[in-house]
């Protein structure tokens, strides 16, 4: 067996990312289309396409390899918060870099060597040393149980405050574009567009206009290069990527929205990205509804007649889910978008994307016919009460994969708001650590949703 990863070997990692391998089911598959407008790599954009599944056309490990030594490994000391790295596309002499965004610094990394090439300090913020990250994953590593342990992961989370945003995009023209908490939309690139390691320069500015509010809960481009942004309030803003245009549109059942947050940020009537296809689709959940909008290369869409609609999901907790929409099934393949809902046991839920099946009958227990496939994440275990998952579903091919994201053992003094410590900076816990991983999948000959295996 491979020895356990040390606390040398863990330090700061650019990103980590949930992927599905894509097997021989997934291969059969239609693949999703690329989107010409996002940098030509593997990892444009957070969650790794317009359509947002998670999974990437590479090959993973196919066995355990050989063990590692702290000299295999290669990092580089960002700071704190990289939530995910862009892949470029290549630059004339072929190299490509990552770009990243964390609390106080935006950098690009040399996608071969991981050596920073250029770093762009956000002002005003606290630059955190090398040394303060050692001894932040020291202290940890000393401890990672009880309300000791506790209390260092609520004052790590706190550097999370000045994070601007987790949503950004490359496009392909290496234009790095991050959406702060103040509705503001910065576009970043090279000084010298031919020089992966020239400076981080700002190109252009553009301010969420009036009346739009809310925070800015995603980033993603249509496939004519429009820059999408949702916010928490129900607005869906279409940006051109030269900032000189823009549309808005409001989204069904929004208003009243600006009080129909459940927690302070992160819980609000929109709180996770949008999921965007080839012919103009939208995909993107409120707390009760999901949402199709429709853009047809000058103006944004809720109209039936243009195509939109919205459908309703469960939604016994009352935050709604926590997936970003991922979309599933290309050309003339049967076509949905998959979320999990907001049951306290939440459910794997398929909606038909397009025009829903004239012969289609609602399933039992759906709440709208548009409801192709909707099974509980059980994990197998019948006397499971309670999971959610605050990431998107992982969709290769008419595969979905889901994780439990749900501690074990929280400790009784501990807020229900804070469990989320247990499973990011004290997970390496074994009382703590969450199981489950739950695949499910489409049959397009019965026309039916399987659990596949756990």
């Amino acid at each position: 067996m491979p020895r356990p990863i040390t606390a040398p070997m863990r330090r700061v990692a650019l990103a980590s990312t949930l992927c599905l391998v894509l097997g021989a089911a997934a291969d059969a598959a239609e693949k999703p289309p690329r989107n010409p407008f996002l940098a030509d790599s593997i990892y444009p954009i957070g969650h790794g396409d317009s359509g947002q599944q998670d999974a990437l056309p590479v090959e993973g490990p196919a066995d355990p390899g050989r063990d590692l030594t702290p000299g295999d490994l290669q990092y580089a000391p960002v700071g704190p918060a990289h939530f995910g790295a862009s892949t470029s596309s290549p630059y004339p002499d072929g190299r490509r870099v990552f770009w990243s965004n964390g609390v106080d610094r935006i950098v690009k990394v040399d996608f071969e060597t991981y050596e920073v090439l250029a770093t762009r300090y956000v002002p005003g913020v606290h630059r955190w040393t090398e040394d303060e990250a050692d001894a932040s994953i020291a202290a940890f590593d000393d401890s990672n149980e009880g309300l000791f342990a506790i209390w260092r992961g609520f004052q790590d989370a706190s550097k999370l405050r000045d994070l601007s945003s987790v949503y950004t995009l490359l496009d392909r023209d290496n234009t790095y574009y991050i959406a702060d908490k103040s509705g503001l939309l910065t576009a970043w690139g090279d000084e010298d567009p031919n020089d992966p390691a020239s400076a981080i320069v700002e190109k252009r500015r553009f301010q969420l206009p009036a009346p739009v509010t809310g925070l800015t809960v995603g980033m993603n481009m249509t496939f004519d290069g429009w820059i999408i942004v949702p916010t928490e309030h129900g607005y869906v803003v279409a940006i051109s990527r030269d900032f000189t245009q823009h549309r808005v549109v409001r989204m069904k059942h929004s208003e009243g929205a600006e009080e129909k947050a459940t927690r302070p940020t992160g819980y609000g009537w929109v709180r996770n990205g949008v999921a965007i296809d080839d012919e103009g689709g939208l995909y993107i959940a409120s707390q009760e509804h999901m949402h199709k909008i429709v853009w047809n290369g000058d103006a944004l869409s809720t109209d039936e007649a243009d195509g939109a609609w919205t459908a309703a999901y469960l939604n016994e907790w009352g935050h709604g889910t926590g997936a970003t929409p991922s979309l599933m099934g290309f050309g003339q393949e049967d076509r949905f978008v998959v979320i999990t809902d907001g049951q306290l046991l939440m459910n794997v839920v398929f909606f038909w994307r397009d025009a829903i099946p004239d012969d289609w009958q609602a399933l039992p227990d759906a709440p709208d016919r548009r409801i192709a496939g909707q099974l509980p994440a059980d994990m197998d275990d019948p006397e499971l009460e309670a999971i959610q998952s605050e990431q998107s579903v992982v969709v290769a091919g008419h595969g979905a994969l889901v994780v439990n994201n749900v501690p074990r053992n929280a400790p009784w003094y501990l807020p229900k708001q804070a469990e989320t410590l247990l499973i990011s900076f004290l997970g390496s816990e074994p009382r703590y650590q969450p199981f489950g991983v739950q695949k499910f999948e489409w049959d397009p000959e019965t026309r039916s949703m399987r659990k596949a295996w756990v």
